[in-house]
């Protein structure tokens, strides 16, 4: 193989492996635990603020439930998104008015969900991150929805998460319902800066409207390092050059013909 064209190959795999290294870091969840389904006393049970074995009360594996009162884990749960819907479900979940189904769902992950009522007795559910990178800019998604317990009525308006990430905050859009009603599964995205290698990621329900116990649902968290710009000048590098050797066999290719 000429000099040339065996530089030009070695080039390649090394710009493509360069952009398989950045997409693989930037990609890699550091939430423990994001999709709920791992407890330390099974599911469908109201959250304690520390590992219990008693019936009705669980923790969930890297997440701690506190109370805002500092009253135990606060009015959390984790439910079986499937159940949840069902006289089952520790919280019974509305999927009708009238016997006409509201499209309630689970969730795009299935399995277990996060439940917190904004009103009565909320409670913080957070999780130390760790391997950070100071001052970082990191990524955080996550699935959101608004149902109702089934036994009551009234609308419920302006329910939303506020995160907060060590010393910064934000909230996620508002969700509202008609009585009865469900929101459909709602993502969030939003963008933090680490001001250390470690931080504390929390979730807070909360409305700036009374309602008849509204309960905010939350699945698939999610955080990720954003690229740095050198990672992303290394991976346009790479599809440039990818597109340019490409180019240059067709040409090849055609005088050949």
């Amino acid at each position: 193989m000429p000099t040339m064209r065996l530089k030009s190959v070695l080039l390649s795999l090394s710009a493509v492996a360069a952009l398989s290294a950045g997409m693989t870091h930037a990609a890699t969840n550091l939430v423990t635990n994001g999709n709920f389904d791992d407890t330390t006393n099974g599911n469908n049970k109201r959250l304690s603020a520390s590992p219990t074995n008693q019936d009705d009360r669980t923790t969930l594996s890297g997440w701690t439930s506190t109370s805002i009162e500092g009253n135990g884990g606060g009015y959390n749960f984790v439910l079986d998104a499937n159940t949840a819907k069902t006289w089952d479900s520790v919280v019974w979940l509305r999927s009708e008015v009238d016997g006409v189904s509201n499209g309630y769902a689970s969730s795009a992950n299935g399995g277990n969900i996060f439940a917190s009522d904004a009103l009565y007795g909320p409670g913080t559910l957070a999780q130390t991150i760790t391997g950070l990178k100071q001052d970082a800019y990191y990524q955080l998604t996550f699935d959101y929805a608004l149902a109702q317990q089934v036994g009551f009525t009234g609308a419920n308006t302006n329910n939303f998460w506020h995160v907060m990430f060590g010393d910064q905050s934000a909230n996620s859009s508002g969700l509202s319902i008609t009585s009865g009603g469900f929101s459909g599964w709602q993502t969030a995205t939003m963008t933090f800066q680490a001001s250390g290698t470690s931080q504390v990621l929390s979730f807070l329900a909360q409305t700036t409207a009374p309602g008849a116990p509204p309960f905010l649902l939350l699945d698939g968290v999610n955080l990720t390092a954003v690229p740095e710009p050198s990672t992303w000048a290394m991976m346009l590098g790479g599809f440039g050059l990818i597109g340019f050797l490409a180019r240059r066999r067709q040409r090849g290719s055609a005088a050949l013909a």
